[in-house]
């Protein structure tokens, strides 16, 4: 058979003909009724009759919409200058595969663009685990990203009847989806605390239906960090009770003061989910690779299931180089603490300039701070200049 002669219509004629004839063995069984399915020809292969019947409007699926990825959906490729990155500066592909070896470059280049495992490649849990104290590959479980761990693991671990303590501020996910499960208590941490975590406001909020604590330290968006000990009190309290501790953890390891790195939830805790990925700390959004670790392995299970859903697997090029950034882990985030700390000398100055943009309350020993932008516009609504 000559190369014209598979036309598009050939091949659509070739496949209803393998589907009718891998169907016929299975042709006594119906998903809809277990009743026989009646094939008429190739076009009708398909148990389901007549238009499907859509839910009254009241009963659909809604959650309100992210408000801060919508606003970057329109903006964040289009303005002159972008000042709100939530990750540290990148790297090109090149750049990051010229530290991997010889051979990690031939891996990349001879990769199958196959699906992969919907664990994760066992070469990169295995380099995820080794970013843990207490962590084997297989409390790892891999994700596109991390707002794909978040989402699954609110959907695995909350059900109707459930009840969450969430600390804010927080990333909208964290707070957006169990509100959209369960209900939800939020506790502030404190401003002026230097945006401290009230423990005893903790303990008043917990029901005996609450299943889960989610934390998200340093924290988004006040860059703060919760000292040692009320962390370890935090996990004495979920361990008493039997509540899951679920700690968003991707701006670890880029802390200007290491002595305040808190430990990570998963190693220390057997109910604990450590949430991470390569986009933050490291620099690598485009990879698009985050994981969940936790010694739970039934919860694991159940998250790797749900993610059959959504993304099944990983994209097998950003594994690798994922591996490569994981191996290379101390030069890169080296640069990236060196970066912080070059970059947090300009914006002192610039805040020495207009010192009531950052008030004595907010903190510098994360990735960013939190400038109080509220007393200055207030001054130009005085002023009628706003």
């Amino acid at each position: 058979m000559n190369a014209e002669d598979y036309s598009p219509s050939f091949l659509i004629d070739r496949n209803r003909e393998v589907i009718q004839d891998n169907i016929k063995p299975y042709q006594h069984l119906s998903i809809i009724d277990r009743k026989p399915l009646k094939m008429n020809g190739p076009d009708d292969i398909s148990p389901l009759k007549g238009p499907l019947k859509q839910a009254p409007d009241e009963s659909r699926f809604k959650m309100r919409n992210f408000e801060l990825e919508t606003w970057f959906s329109q903006w964040e490729f289009t303005a002159r200058y972008h000042m709100t990155a939530s990750d540290i500066e990148s790297m090109s592909i090149s750049d990051l595969l010229s530290m991997g070896s010889e051979k990690d470059r031939e891996e990349f280049e001879k990769l199958s663009l196959g699906y992969t495992e919907t664990y994760g490649l066992p070469e990169l849990r295995e380099a995820i685990a080794d970013t843990y104290d207490s962590a084997d590959p297989e409390d790892i479980l891999c994700f596109a990203g991390a707002e794909e761990g978040i989402y699954i693991a609110m959907r695995v671990l909350l059900g109707r009847n459930d009840h969450a303590i969430i600390t804010v501020p927080n990333y909208q996910a964290a707070e957006t989806l169990p509100l959209d499960i369960c209900k939800v208590s939020g506790v502030p941490l404190r401003p002026d605390k230097k945006w401290s975590l009230d423990l005893n406001r903790v303990k008043k909020e917990i029901r005996p239906e609450t299943r889960l604590i989610s934390i998200n330290f340093p924290n988004n968006p006040t860059g703060a960090v919760m000292d040692q000990r009320s962390f370890i009190e935090l996990v004495d309290i979920c361990r008493f009770r039997g509540i899951y501790l679920f700690s968003d953890e991707v701006y670890r390891m880029v802390e200007l003061d290491s002595s305040i790195r808190l430990p990570q939830a998963g190693d220390i805790y057997e109910r604990g989910i450590s949430l991470n990925v390569m986009s933050k700390a490291y620099g690598l959004p485009g990879l698009r690779i985050g994981w969940i670790m936790t010694k739970d392995r039934d919860l694991l299970q159940r998250m790797e299931r749900y993610k059959h859903y959504l993304s099944i697997c990983n994209s097998a090029p950003s594994e690798r180089l994922a591996i490569i950034a994981l191996r290379e882990r101390n030069k890169i985030l080296g640069k990236n603490r060196a970066l912080l700390r070059e970059n947090l000398g300009k914006l002192s100055a610039f805040f020495e300039e207009f010192p009531d943009l950052l008030p004595g309350t907010a903190r510098r020993e994360a990735a960013y701070v939190f400038p109080n932008t509220w007393v200055p516009i207030k001054r130009m609504i005085s002023a009628g200049t706003w």
